[in-house]
């Protein structure tokens, strides 16, 4: 906190220069393309990463056999170390020979410029990010749909209720709170995300996947900028700290209920 207000440069004494850091950091183009790209990337992540685990889980709870096989199955892209998984998928991308396009020129339909396209480029790191995380979530969503009280089905399915209306009326309104705190630890999470864009694109095509952690890292570590770079942490902090004010509310709210 103490450099964002400073012009500082490694081996040499630092000059205090107040709010310049900030008022540089806003003015720049890649500022807005940043928090822009951060938010989207947050927004499709809840929109994409938050649904699948849940289904997923759902359908884990209703399996009968082999179940142990397919809950390692679910958890095992969260064993893979985060570089190794995104360099994986960087392959997997690949215009050219990659495997993506290859099945899709298998089936006989159009190919994609997946992470090389400006249009497609962040949804297909949210893709990456969704897959490599999503095991742990599906963890805990089961481990809440298995302390549901088996007796609450029953009544709805004495009641005459499908599937859709069992999930409706009894899973979510059980799992809310374990919904609702998963969700504010994803935005927290997403909203730092840094892997994904360094090692598939980059940052590009056209600035489309820089985010505010790869905008960080460029002020520190490709501009020598520590305090631009400090200054754009302790804008993010305080966005996050919100998030993470919520979060602690929310569990200490429910202790203290329980």
């Amino acid at each position: 906190m103490v450099i964002a207000f400073q012009k500082y440069t490694p081996g040499a004494e630092p000059e205090w220069v107040g709010t310049a850091n900030f008022t540089r950091v806003v003015q720049d183009p890649e500022f807005a393309a940043a928090w822009r790209n951060t938010l989207t990337f947050t927004l499709l992540a809840l929109l994409i990463g938050f649904a699948i685990p849940f289904v997923l889980a759902l359908v884990l709870n209703e399996l009968r056999h082999a179940r142990a096989f397919f809950r390692i199955v679910v958890y095992l892209p969260v064993m893979i170390p985060p570089v190794v998984s995104a360099l994986l998928w960087k392959w997997f991308y690949d215009p050219g020979a990659g495997l993506a396009n290859e099945a899709l020129r298998f089936l006989h339909l159009p190919t994609s410029n997946w992470s090389n396209g400006a249009d497609t480029a962040l949804v297909s790191l949210v893709i990456v990010a969704t897959w490599a995380t999503m095991g742990g979530t599906v963890l805990i969503y089961l481990a809440a749909l298995q302390s549901i009280p088996g007796e609450l089905y029953e009544a709805a399915e004495l009641d005459g209720a499908s599937l859709l209306q069992r999930v409706r009326h009894v899973t979510i309104p059980q799992t809310r709170f374990v919904i609702l705190m998963l969700m504010l630890l994803q935005i927290i999470a997403t909203m730092q995300v840094f892997t994904e864009p360094f090692v598939i694109t980059g940052g590009g095509p056209e600035n489309a996947t820089v985010t505010v952690l790869y905008l960080i890292y460029k002020y520190a570590f490709l501009y020598n900028d520590f305090g631009g770079a400090c200054a754009l942490s302790v804008m993010l902090l305080l966005l996050l700290g919100l998030f993470s004010a919520g979060y602690l509310r929310l569990t200490r709210t429910d202790g203290e209920a329980a």
